[in-house]
């Protein structure tokens, strides 16, 4: 299997390693080749602390990936979080030097490298550039500006940035592991990839991503990116709240947490008790599941009262700003029981579990149904999406090449369908849009190539 028909995501998170190699079938579903996951243990609220263990974990995780897939993997699309992440809002320009001709994906591209230019802050990086709703000339509030014409094309971006630092530790970590790194995308774009839909985009929903290390949010409206953010709490600073509290290791706190955690302490009983296994000899421990709630619900709602304070930043309980989609929970920390609840109480906003299965076409055994799979199926999307584009782009390029002229200019037009355009259909041309100049090249290059034949039919017979 060459290395064009299939893609890599991988998660770099504080508690794991996630490697998911797929590829898109005839039907646009992701088909999974393989799945690799490891133990992180050199990252910490999503941050890379240690780079040898890093290294380490990440080549466990392609190891096993490469093995389950059975082929081998060079590039990788990258998830990058951690506290040091923010984002803002900025409204750039550029005039065009041809207005005549219509706008192109050159054009844009002009603009986001204008944008990228911003002086940020000491040791700062710009990871996205987003666009959000375009100008063209005096014509505002427009999605898609390709194929428009004008002179002065403007734009407002959601504009991510990071610290360097952390971005070129796992650049290191990932080249350091025998990978080149694809691309670097923010993980709740990437969660909101494989668990957002189209109309909830639209409608205005808040993706709340609960991961290890860090709890991620992005918000969209109108189709439109609008917010986001990284709080540097995850389910790992709960587990370690219910280790202080019930005085336990860590290993038997985090089974606590996932077995038998609540957020809802009202919803356990006082009767109901768990035994943890004590240390060399001592004797066993019995913990009240309504005390373990309790933990975990002092901490769950402080990390909510945190995503509420986002969502006011952004303004979600005005009128026109209203999420009417809510919020979507996604990551390894939504699989506690109750939290749902506890975050339609807390927030105000209808909340639902974010699985990340929708678009894999063969996860029969739901493997990768658990949300804690989002972020890495997401990241799989965006690598699928950038290989496709290069796929267009090398396609474009390949009918260009077929459409240059081979013949000398003196030569004389030698049929109907060679003869030059009328100033009428010059006319028509330019406002053609790029699909059908293209269908009109291959249609004219035909005529020409078919005149050749004759000619040299007839040169033959002579």
């Amino acid at each position: 299997m060459e290395n064009q028909e299939y893609s890599v995501g991988l998660d770099i998170g504080t508690t794991k390693i996630v490697a998911i190699v797929g590829r898109r079938n005839a039907h646009g579903k992701i088909e999974i080749l393989g799945v690799g996951k490891a133990k992180s243990l050199g990252v910490h609220k999503g941050i890379v602390n240690n780079i040898s263990q890093t290294i380490n974990s990440i080549k466990a995780a392609i190891a096993e990936a490469q093995s389950s897939a059975g082929v081998p993997i060079h590039k990788v699309t990258v998830g990058i979080a951690g506290k040091h992440i923010r984002s803002l809002q900025h409204s750039d320009y550029i005039m065009r030097e041809n207005p005549d001709r219509f706008i192109t994906d050159d054009d844009i591209e002009a603009l986001k490298d204008q944008v990228k230019k911003l002086v940020m802050l000491p040791g700062e990086e710009i990871i996205h550039v987003l666009p959000q709703e375009y100008k063209v000339d005096s014509e505002g509030e427009i999605q898609e500006p390709i194929g428009m014409h004008g002179k002065r094309l403007e734009a407002n971006f959601h504009v991510v940035v990071g610290q360097m630092g952390s971005i070129r530790n796992i650049a290191r970590c990932v080249r350091e592991a025998g990978l080149e790194m694809e691309a670097l995308t923010l993980e709740p774009l990437a969660s909101s990839e494989a668990v957002l839909t189209k109309e909830e985009k639209e409608a205005g929903v808040a993706i709340v991503d609960i991961g290890g290390g860090t709890t991620d949010i992005a918000i969209f409206k109108d189709n439109i990116i609008r917010h986001t953010c990284v709080i540097p709490y995850g389910g790992g600073i709960i587990t370690e709240d219910i280790k202080e509290g019930c005085s336990i290791i860590e290993k038997h706190a985090e089974q606590l947490k996932v077995k038998f955690g609540s957020a809802v302490p009202e919803l356990e009983k006082d009767s109901t008790f768990v035994t943890i296994p004590g240390l060399h000899g001592r004797p066993d421990k019995e913990i009240s599941l309504k005390t373990l709630a309790q933990i975990i619900n002092a901490r769950v709602e402080e990390i909510l009262e945190m995503v509420n304070t986002e969502l006011k930043a952004y303004g979600a309980f005005e009128q026109k700003k209203k999420l009417i989609a809510g919020i979507v929970l996604t990551g390894g920390g939504s699989n506690l029981k109750h939290l749902r609840q506890l975050a339609n109480y807390t927030t105000g906003f209808d909340s639902r579990i974010g699985f990340a299965n929708e678009y894999i076409a063969n996860d029969k055994n739901q493997y990768l149904k658990g949300p804690e799979f989002a972020t890495s199926i997401g990241l799989l999307m965006e690598s699928l999406k950038i290989r496709d584009k290069k796929t267009v782009s090398v396609n474009e390029e390949a009918e260009i090449e077929f459409d240059a002229p081979q013949e000398s200019a003196a030569q004389l037009p030698t049929a109907q369908n060679d003869a030059q355009p009328t100033v009428n259909q010059q006319q028509a041309q330019e406002y053609e849009t790029p699909a059908e100049q293209q269908q009109r090249k291959v249609r004219l290059t035909f005529g020409q190539s078919l005149m050749e034949k004759v000619k040299k039919f007839f040169e033959e017979v002579e």
